[in-house]
């Protein structure tokens, strides 16, 4: 047992504080990824390298390849649609094609060579876009897309051909949109709405078609990039050039898979510094959705829980439904940054009220009761009988005359409510009539946001269609769930932005003498024994307990009466993963008697199994406390992730980790505890003591160093247990496992 007599494991012994990557938030810089100062330690960029898409979206001359004005041919309706495109959008379009003279009237050349003007957009029309878009080296073409199919949502034959494409658009300088894209691109948008508008980024063209309608509601939208296969340019290329687009408030997303994961990451960071909001549908939470997303547009949608984590980490609100996506991204677009977290539900129903607020505390509002001034203000209008304290119930009469708009000042006047949230059932006119007006007029006089759930099935109603849809001001919803689920994701991204640091400011540029001495103990393609993958450990500072690698039992004694008895004796070997079932541990041994049997045992058992050893480790008997497992696992969009999470024998029954993406600072490390179902343990329940959760951060953070140092060379690595001992004790790895590349 840990204690005086037998060797303790003090505080004093502990190394010195690792620090965490992004602990010392740097200057917000944006540049080209490239040179030494903007890639870590493992070689990956630091900095999102953002195309310049203002030519894409606005540009000066389009050239259509393939263009058609033949009555019954597929690309004449798109032609004539890009014309008019064009048109509205004030750029000179030229029409290529080999046998026409012109197109819709317009002068038509026979090639790509003809072209009398450098182009900023090649749309091409063609089934196979690979020998034009070698031609369009030679015109210094800008963008091109390529709407053809038949590439890597196929299969490999197809995923070959898109790398061909990938390949000739990079030699050509030419940026490419495709394949397996649309026209979404050229949408006509409505240019008579104000206010911060939404950015549109889907991967299915379909898939946008809600929140591009959002137009007709009255919520602007500005872009909608249709990613496509993305063969060049992606998704994250455009979620960076959006978050710094003076007129997007939001940035919504359709993502069936992410072609490279650090680039997405890197975008995310862009948008979160910006503290502009991204909104994102992932698909692939399920087998069967990355199965369809991957025959759909060829890419990996990558372990969920990981994308999950990544998303969090960068402050990505991830939604499920296409409704979802709707509601939040307007509401996020459009209101102001809140003044308080609290949420005051206002109902003409004490039914309705209490319903919204289970909804709402579920999912992790913050309901104040009012204070006992403002209930006695309230009830200035509203009956003695009624509750008022939040959520407030006015039982109908007041919001039909004078005292209703005064109920939403005295509500919107309170300093703990930052949001007021009205639900409506149904329509009750002419009552309800008054109340819409009554909420859209207080939300022009206040900086606090103010959202409606209009019940009514039908929609039509003038104060729904009308009043509360002609409002930039209040944020209307058709459902609880929806109104519920948008607010929380306002207040988390604020909450996020307000004290975003970047880890890629911090995040590693050069090898710790850790890494060093690490490289020396690995071995390439192989499992490293128990005793090996401590002393990786021991390199990057993690503490191990007090052991020996013995090989007789002689030698066994010797190092028994070392370390101190209680031991502990284990087979060590490189091919020992679960040495407990096999009957390779021995725990507690008292005597020299007991530890040259155990020696003997251990490894008899090891002969039988035709195990092969390196030794036997005699190691001290470390004491009680919470069991933990930290780990590296490789991903293969995010490359080495770190895990953390209940360990011991039975890690793999409960299944309580949590993820995260290197790099990440401190603050995430925290985070991961709390994402934990078992996270009580670490606070001491039964009578047993706080745990040193300042030391099972730091091991974590040590850990993410290591993934970011030898992620090249170490596949996985699994500590468990690591034990974390009583507060201000430490933490020790009492078993590793770690696999070489």
């Amino acid at each position: 047992m840990l204690g005086s007599t037998h060797g303790t494991l003090t505080t004093t012994s502990r190394p010195a504080r690792v620090v965490a990557c992004g602990e010392r938030p740097g200057p917000a810089v944006h540049g080209l990824a490239g040179d030494a100062d903007d890639v870590d330690v493992s070689g990956r960029p630091l900095r999102s390298d953002v195309p310049d898409l203002d030519r894409f979206f606005r540009p000066e001359t389009v050239a259509v390849i393939g263009a058609s004005d033949a009555e019954g041919r597929p690309h004449t309706a798109i032609t004539r649609r890009l014309i008019a495109w064009c048109e509205h959008a004030g750029a000179r379009l030229h029409p290529v094609h080999p046998t026409r003279t012109t197109v819709f009237g317009l002068p038509c050349l026979p090639s790509v060579k003809d072209l009398p003007e450098r182009i900023d957009l090649a749309v091409l029309l063609v089934g196979d876009p690979l020998p034009v878009i070698e031609e369009l080296a030679g015109s210094k073409a800008a963008f091109a897309v390529a709407f053809a199919a038949g590439f890597a949502e196929t299969g490999p034959e197809g995923a070959a051909a898109q790398a061909r494409l990938a390949a000739a658009a990079r030699r050509s300088g030419v940026r490419l949109l495709g394949p397996n894209t649309n026209l979404n691109a050229f949408e006509r948008f409505r240019d008579d709405l104000d206010g911060p508008a939404i950015a549109l980024v889907t991967q299915s063209g379909h898939q946008g078609r809600p929140v591009f309608a959002l137009q007709e509601l009255g919520i602007r939208l500005s872009h909608w990039a249709p990613t496509g296969n993305e063969a060049d340019l992606e998704c994250a290329d455009f979620i960076s050039y959006f978050a710094t687009r003076p007129e997007v408030g939001a940035i919504a997303a359709y993502v069936e898979g992410l072609k490279d994961g650090r680039s997405f990451l890197l975008a995310a960071d862009r948008a979160a510094r910006h503290k502009v909001p991204v909104v994102a549908v992932k698909v692939g939470r399920t087998e069967a959705g990355a199965r369809t997303a991957a025959s759909h547009t060829g890419k990996l949608t990558g372990s969920d829980q990981v994308v999950d984590a990544a998303m969090r980490q960068f402050g990505v609100i991830r939604v499920d439904g296409l409704d979802e996506l709707q509601d939040t991204s307007a509401l996020l677009a459009r209101a102001r940054p809140p003044q308080a977290t609290g949420v005051a539900v206002y109902s003409i129903s004490g039914g309705t009220g209490a319903h919204f607020a289970d909804l709402a505390t579920a999912a992790g509002l913050t309901l104040p009761t009012l204070s006992a001034a403002r209930q006695h203000e309230l009830h200035q209008w509203i009956p003695e009988y009624l509750t008022v304290a939040n959520p407030v119930d006015s039982g109908g009469h007041p919001v039909g005359d004078a005292r209703g708009r005064k109920i939403i000042d005295a509500l919107l006047a309170d300093p703990s409510v930052g949001v007021l949230v009205c639900p409506v059932t149904g329509p009750f006119p002419p009552m309800s009539d008054r109340l819409a007006r009554d909420l859209v007029d207080a939300a022009e006089d206040t900086d606090k946001l103010i959202c409606v759930v209009w019940g009514s099935p039908v929609g039509t109603e003038d104060a729904y269609r009308t009043t509360l849809l002609g409002s930039s001001r209040v944020a209307t919803f058709r459902t609880f769930s929806n109104c519920v689920s948008a607010v929380r994701a306002y207040l988390d991204h604020h909450r996020f932005t307000a004290g975003y640091r970047s880890p890629f400011d911090g995040a590693p540029r050069v090898l710790s003498p850790s890494a060093r001495k690490a490289q020396e103990l690995l071995r390439p393609g192989e499992q490293l024994s128990e005793h090996a993958a401590k002393q990786l450990l021991r390199a990057y500072g993690i503490r191990v307990p007090r052991e020996q690698l013995v090989t007789s039992a002689a030698a066994a004694v010797r190092a028994a009466a070392l370390v101190g008895y209680p031991v502990v004796m284990k087979a060590s070997g490189p091919q020992l993963s679960h040495k407990t079932e096999l009957g390779l541990v021995k725990v507690g041994l008292t005597s020299a008697s007991q530890v040259r049997d155990a020696y003997r045992e251990l490894t008899d058992i090891a002969r039988y199994e035709g195990l092969p050893l390196d030794g036997v480790l005699v190691c001290q008997l470390v004491g009680r406390g919470v069991e933990m497992v930290v780990g590296i696992f490789p991903d293969p969009l995010f490359g080495p992730t770190v895990t953390v999470g209940l360990g011991g024998t039975l890690v793999e029954v409960l299944r309580d980790t949590a993820v995260s993406v290197p790099p990440f600072g401190e603050d995430r490390a925290r985070t991961m505890l709390t994402e934990l179902r078992g996270r009580a343990l670490l606070d001491g329940v039964r009578g047993a003591p706080p745990a040193d959760v300042d030391a099972l951060v730091e091991t974590v953070l040590r850990v993410q160093r290591m993934s970011l140092e030898l992620g090249g060379e170490l596949a996985e690595l699994d500590i468990n247990p690591l034990v974390v001992l009583e507060r201000g004790q430490g933490a020790v790895a009492l078993d590793a496992l770690a696999f070489c590349r």
